[in-house]
């Protein structure tokens, strides 16, 4: 369909051009998200690396690569998921309107971090959507069924040629 083939350059623009200016420059966006990492270690049962430049680059990469690949319709909906998990963290450290005195940067700040959450709405849905086809829960689902049904048949019919064949 037209849209998603528009839809899909369009989302993925703002994550791979973003990425592109935190490989170039991840000093910058360190200083920004310093705070971030620290309180998220500590929520995580895995270590994260301590250098928030790293976390950057790793941050960017994963919206470079992922952005590439759900522009072109490659493995969209684990792009999307990629992408969502990345949105996170990145809103969290770049956007904390909350802690703005400033009114006009306060605004700036509450205007980009509700744009991140619309986002991260379009990339929940795009995850999610199966192109028109049945999705691998519902395959999984179908499948068990059919083995369900086979089972009971081939039961019901051993059950017949064993009273056949008995005595009793």
């Amino acid at each position: 369909m037209l849209v998603r083939r528009l839809a899909r350059p369009m989302i993925a623009a703002i994550f791979v051009s973003g990425g592109i200016s935190a490989l170039r420059n991840p000093k910058q966006h360190a200083e920004v998200a310093t705070p971030v990492p620290e309180q998220t270690a500590r929520a995580l049962p895995f270590n994260l690396p301590s250098d928030p430049q790293q976390l950057v680059k790793i941050d960017a990469a994963v919206k470079v690569g992922a952005g590439t690949l759900f522009a072109f319709n490659r493995f969209p909906r684990l792009a999307a998921l990629a992408l969502a998990g990345s949105l996170v963290p990145t809103t969290m450290a770049a956007h904390r309107f909350w802690e703005e005195h400033d009114p006009g940067a306060r605004e700036q700040q509450q205007i980009h971090f509700f744009k991140n959450l619309g986002l991260l709405g379009g990339l929940m849905l795009a995850a999610v959507d199966t192109e028109g086809r049945p999705s691998v829960a519902w395959r999984a689902r179908r499948g068990v069924r059919s083995v369900a049904d086979s089972t009971r048949s081939a039961a019901g019919t051993a059950a017949h040629a064993v009273a056949d064949v008995s005595p009793f």
